[in-house]
This record gives C-alpha cells, structure tokens and sequence, in this order.
C-alpha cells in the first residue's frame, strides 16, 4: 500500500524507529473522579519508518457493525493481534514490554493484546465510548495508544457533561489512559474537515479487555 503523508520535521532521514525513555519524560494529567492521563509525546523516534512498516506489514481489515436495523462500515480500517498473536513489527513487542515494566501494574492490568486502527483521512473517526464490557464494566483499567504519522486529535471528557479536553496524537506520541477513566469518561477521534494525514494508532490493552477491539479503537 502507499499513501503520502507529512513526514516529522524531527525524524532523522533513513534512520531506524526507536523508542526514547518513559522516566521522567511522562506527564501526569489528573481528571475528575480517579481518572488520569500520562503523556509522553515522541516517545517513539524517528517514527515515520514504523508507520511505513505498519501500513506494509499489517493485514488491515474493512470492519462491518450492526447499526440499529442496519449494517454500516466502520469508518477506519482496523487490525488486532490477542496475547498469543505475535505482534507485526518488533519495535511494537518492545513497546508493550516497556510499557509493562514502567507501570508495574497488577496481573490484571498488564498489556498484553494490540488493537490496530488506520485513519486515512479526515472522514475516519471513532466515536465516543469507554473501553468496558460486560463483567469488567466497573473495573478500572489502562488502555495506552501510540500515534504514528499525521496528527489527530483524541478528545476525551467526562460522562454526564463537562469540559471537553483535547489532545493532538501523531508521530510518536504515546498517551496512556487509566484509573477511573475508562468507566467516568469517555473519548473520541470526531471526523474533521481539516486537511489531515493518515495516521495509525495502536492500543495497548489487558488481555481481559480483548472482547471490546472489534467495537471501539483508537
């Protein structure tokens, strides 16, 4: 497959992605009612090359889903690979290790599955939701997304009514979602008009979490 989009003007040409270090470069952001946010932007460098290598190697998929009395395509292509699935490219692997080995979470909040979305334009979105399903509905969980290629915006705000908090994600950026959040809040890639890039995102998920990947990405 190929496609244009707007390199980084912080990539080093031809060089290999590598990741950059998580202590004291993540940015807690504290939200209402025990949810919260870290930040990391660029922790993937020289990102470019693993969006070209996704975009290669990934067997992206054109997702349907029951709407109402109808079935609609889902407005991004998507991929997932579950605990026993080996992950499509090994700067991915390194990725969830790390992650894991930063966050010391407990057994049932270690990452473990990679959920894939490619957003081609503007027109590719996800709309608003929670990353919770059926017994786990009021458990909290981390979900961690790593952006590569153009930028889009992941809006986020709480249920029920409150600021909208907005967060542009691409060419590296890694935000990790957790606590409360994922029962209090909820978030979204809306559609824009803006002429945007393509951009591929990858969700890092708790293997018990799995069930929700064919429904909700980011």
């Amino acid at each position: 497959m190929t496609i244009a989009f707007q390199s980084s003007l912080f990539d080093a040409p031809g060089a290999a992605p590598r990741l950059e270090s998580l202590a004291g470069t993540v940015r807690r952001i504290v939200l209402s009612d025990g949810a919260w946010l870290d930040i990391r932007p660029g922790w993937v460098a020289n990102s470019d090359e693993l969006f070209e290598r996704l975009l290669e190697r990934v067997m992206w998929k054109a997702d349907t889903r029951q709407m109402y009395d109808r079935v609609v395509e889902v407005p991004r292509l998507v991929s997932w690979f579950g605990s026993s699935l080996q992950l499509p490219d090994p700067l991915l692997t390194e990725a969830l290790f790390t992650l894991n080995g930063y966050y010391r979470a407990p057994r049932e909040q270690v990452f473990e599955t990679a959920g894939l979305c490619f957003y081609r334009t503007g027109d590719d979105s996800v709309a608003w939701h929670g990353d919770r399903v059926g017994r786990t509905i009021d458990r909290d969980t981390m979900v961690a997304i790593v952006s590569v290629g153009a930028e889009r915006t992941l809006s986020v705000r709480p249920k029920g009514g409150g600021e909208t908090r907005r967060f542009p994600l691409g060419h590296g950026d890694l935000i990790v979602m957790g606590g409360s959040c994922q029962r209090t809040h909820e978030h979204a890639i809306l559609k824009t008009k803006q002429a945007v890039g393509p951009r591929i995102s990858v969700q890092f998920r708790p293997r018990w979490s799995s069930a929700i990947h064919d429904r909700h990405a980011e």
